[in-house]
């Protein structure tokens, strides 16, 4: 809850909000774009590009923190709908870390913040990544699923961790992970906490680095948790918090919203800010082109079957962005989702991402299905978009059950 006076809900950006949009715009113009093509065939961490938006302050724990605490909710949107605008992958590179922060910042103590948050961004010349763990083979939508297991070791103040994390980004390669394991597997869930493993901690190591369709300079892994030991003080939260919350279930009562749950629900106008710059890149590129390839003496843009998709594309970028700073204002104001806003905003930007890269590969015809022009790749990168941090049918389950008040299974 947002302890500063509601903001009203505005689609005029503040002077302020509009000079950082056009300054993040700027960067994936001039330097995310020209670089896209080149990692994307790499399917490595574009290093060099993280280096240079780390000098300017763009990679940064006070940007990113500055954004977040923007008064309209708009900030994280904003930004990351320029960098994807520019490229998924490099976007995701960028980005990455956002989702480990969030599980520390909104769940964690303040010591925990102010000493881990500045290790997962590092400084120009000295790089740092974080990585959220949740995700396993069998425990993907299912969170409940878990096995990840998390023991205390009283004597040493210790908690360890067994098991192996799936579909990571920066798994492995982070310095910080944040990983969700499972204290009371009889609760399910509701038994279920974070992790803070600190960098150089043995026992923790990167399994298969994944080959992807898209977002492919994002590193994608799994990790290995082989009796990796933590300081007590790394549970997020701390303990008497996690131990209150679990008397509480054992007597009946209700464990609130489960840490991973948590950490999805607050990113997702982010991440439905993610779809719609992808979604934007493709129709500006399409529109452009269909405004210059003459076919049957004149522009493509001035058929009417051409027109139409456009106009189809166009309308869908826009519905897409507007449920999105719908919810991140409401987020930001502390306004619940009570009709499942966030899951709305993730999957009708998520869905528009994929529709409109295609229309914008069939505008392009047999260009469009060639490296040799970027809407191939931003079709390959908005598929993620209907998967990660929930797919569209875990979101449609959401909605449902908001929608109806039934427990839609």
């Amino acid at each position: 809850m947002s302890s500063e006076p509601a903001a009203p809900f505005s689609l005029d950006l503040s002077p302020e909000l509009t000079e950082v949009r056009d300054w993040v715009h700027t960067f994936a113009d001039q330097v995310i774009r020209p670089a896209a093509a080149e990692w994307d065939e790499r399917e490595e961490t574009p290093w060099p590009v993280i280096e240079e938006a780390a000098k300017i302050g763009l990679y940064s724990l006070d940007f990113v923190a500055e954004q977040s605490f923007e008064p309209s909710g708009l900030g994280l949107p904003v930004v990351f709908e320029e960098l994807f605008w520019g490229d998924a992958g490099i976007g995701l590179a960028l980005g990455g870390t956002g989702l480990a922060a969030t599980a520390v910042a909104g769940g964690g103590t303040p010591e925990q913040i102010g000493e881990w948050l500045p290790q997962m961004y590092g400084s120009p010349g000295d790089l740092k990544l974080g990585a959220f763990c949740s995700s396993e083979t069998e425990a993907g939508s299912d969170v409940s699923a878990i096995r990840t297991r998390a023991v205390y070791h009283e004597a040493s103040d210790e908690w360890e961790l067994n098991g192996t994390k799936t579909w990571v980004t920066n798994g492995g390669i982070a310095n910080v992970h944040v990983v969700v394991a499972s204290v009371d597997p009889a609760l399910g869930s509701r038994g279920q906490a974070s992790f803070i493993v600190p960098p150089g901690t043995p026992g923790l190591s990167q399994g298969q680095k994944f080959r992807k369709h898209g977002i492919r300079a994002s590193h994608t892994a799994e990790v290995v948790l082989d009796g990796a030991r933590v300081p007590g003080r790394c549970l997020v939260g701390g303990k008497d918090r996690l131990d209150e919350r679990l008397a509480r279930v054992a007597s009946g009562g209700r464990a609130g919203e489960q840490g991973a749950m948590r950490t999805f629900e607050r990113s997702r106008p982010t991440v439905a800010a993610m779809a719609v710059g992808v979604a934007r890149a493709a129709l500006e590129f399409a529109r452009d082109y269909a405004g210059t390839r003459v076919q049957f003496g004149k522009p493509l843009g001035q058929h009417q079957a051409v027109a139409f998709m456009l106009a189809d594309m166009a309308a869908a970028v826009d519905a897409a962005r507007l449920l999105t700073w719908r919810a991140a204002w409401m987020a930001r104001q502390g306004h619940p989702f009570t009709q499942a806003e966030g899951s709305m905003s993730k999957l009708v930007a998520g869905e528009t991402a994929v529709r409109v890269t295609e229309q914008a590969i069939q505008i392009l015809g047999g260009n469009g299905y060639t490296r040799d022009f970027p809407v191939e790749r931003w079709h390959r990168d908005a598929k993620i978009f209907t998967i990660f941090e929930g797919t569209s049918e875990i979101q449609r389950l959401i909605i449902g059950r908001a929608v109806t008040g039934l427990d839609v299974r």
